[in-house]
């Protein structure tokens, strides 16, 4: 098995496993995935809309220049990606990643932070990213690490991680350059949590792994964009041709970190081309039938590869990246730059802003938090009115709607027990609730 990528996918897979059935009634496999979130920061809002002036240059017609504030749309866009790898993880349907590829959409997001954040010294930048990223990781590392140990896992024993091998690889749930290890099977299915557990709660790292690479490369992929922007654009879908297809194979994690690096590198660089404004000076119409020819090829391209869930792009890598840069173009394409929701959206500005503020904390725990839901519905088993055959089948049919209404409180109760760290790594107040009322408040006045 290859570390990281739990069922040995392909680069680019969500790899942390749907969650089925009650433990005490029936055993199911259970399919292996991976979300995303997430790309740590806020999202400010300094690209011109589709369709308006250079950077620099005065729009006909202009009366004010727009004043610099969130980018409500992204955060909106942002908020959707967190929530669909949610639901992703928990029902585990293949076409959630055709409906909408938010692995994608998040490292298009980050990209343009990041593009808009290299206009400070790049050495800054980088050290910024990886403070905001790292605590959060070492707090859930620290959790994840302890009940490991704790339930007998010994990395010097452990055949899949080389021995003394797998304690050097421990470092990198300190700083994610490469893959953490973890065992494949820890504990019993009867257990308190699944003897796969640890493979589900340890296996969103990956994305941690990709956003750090991109964050490092970052500076040289600007550098190269703005003198050779369509080659930079469209060179990680060619290096996806050739490691995600099997003509180039590069073996053990390494080859993971680099297909993953290859599928999401375009939808990376498509944030640089937001950000730079040259997204929006391309045709509306040539963008976006160009873009539905690349969805297009995807989409033929997955149907003659078919993984062993289906039409789940996550084990496709040349469809996920085709998939995904074509749905990011068009997404981009028509950004309509909000610095306020409209009206029919304003009623989720509290959740959105709290989702984003609170992207890290929500894409690291949300796995284990899913698992968490089985064995508190569980005790509902053993409550006196579920003695009867009606009862329990009616608990039987219904678990999946249970372990989707309960898993949202926990994250609540995961965002104020934990979320703070992320205002400390940001250098901020730590805040409790980040959902933007206080300040809004203040607005109001």
């Amino acid at each position: 098995m290859t570390q990281g990528h739990p069922t040995g996918t392909d680069a680019g897979a969500e790899r942390t496993p749907a969650f089925g059935v009650p433990r005490q009634r029936t055993t199911q496999a259970v399919p292996d995935t991976s979300a995303t979130t997430v790309a740590p920061g806020t999202t400010v809002l300094t690209t011109a809309a589709p369709g308006a002036a250079a950077p620099g240059a005065a729009a006909p017609g202009a009366t004010a220049p727009r004043k610099p504030g969130r980018d409500r749309y992204l955060d909106l866009l942002r908020t959707v990606a967190l929530v669909r790898v949610v639901v992703y993880h928990l029902f585990g349907w293949a076409w959630l990643t055709v409906l909408f590829p938010s692995m994608g959409v998040m490292f298009a997001l980050a990209g343009s932070l990041m593009a808009r954040s290299l206009k400070r010294p790049a050495r800054e930048v980088i050290r910024d990213r990886v403070r905001r990223l790292l605590p959060p990781l070492w707090l859930f590392g620290a959790a994840v690490l302890t009940l490991m140990f704790a339930g007998g896992w010994n990395p010097l024993d452990d055949p899949d991680h080389g021995g003394a091998l797998g304690v050097v690889e421990l470092l990198n749930y300190v700083v994610p350059l490469g893959a953490p290890p973890f065992p494949w099977d820890l504990g019993s299915k009867s257990g308190l949590l699944e003897n796969t557990w640890a493979v589900q709660a340890a296996g969103v790292l990956w994305y941690l792994r990709a956003y750090l690479w991109f964050v490092l490369a970052s500076p040289l992929l600007l550098w190269a964009f703005r003198r050779a922007p369509w080659i930079t654009l469209f060179a990680p879908l060619a290096l996806t041709a050739v490691v995600g297809t099997g003509v180039v194979s590069i073996p053990g994690e390494t080859g993971n970190a680099v297909s993953d690096f290859a599928v999401y590198g375009s939808c990376w660089v498509l944030g640089f081309a937001h950000q730079e404004g040259v997204l929006a000076r391309v045709p509306r119409y040539a963008a976006v039938s160009c873009s539905a020819l690349v969805m297009a090829f995807g989409l033929w391209w997955a149907s003659g590869h078919l993984g062993p869930d289906g039409w789940d792009l996550n084990d496709i890598p040349p469809a996920q990246a085709a998939w995904s840069f074509g749905f990011v173009v068009i997404l981009l394409q028509y950004s309509p730059s909000w610095q306020e929701l409209p009206r029919g959206l304003a009623r989720w500005d509290r959740l959105i802003t709290l989702s984003n503020n609170r992207a890290v904390t929500i894409y690291l725990w949300h796995n284990l938090l899913i698992m968490a839901t089985v064995p508190l519905i569980d005790l509902a088993y053993g409550l006196p009115f579920m003695e009867s055959e009606g009862a329990t089948g009616f608990l039987d049919s219904t678990y999946m709607i249970w372990m989707f209404l309960l898993v949202w409180p926990l994250i609540a109760v995961m965002i104020l027990a934990t979320g703070w760290i992320e205002d400390i790594a940001a250098r901020r107040k730590p805040r409790l609730w980040p959902d933007g009322r206080r300040s809004g408040a203040r607005r109001a006045k």
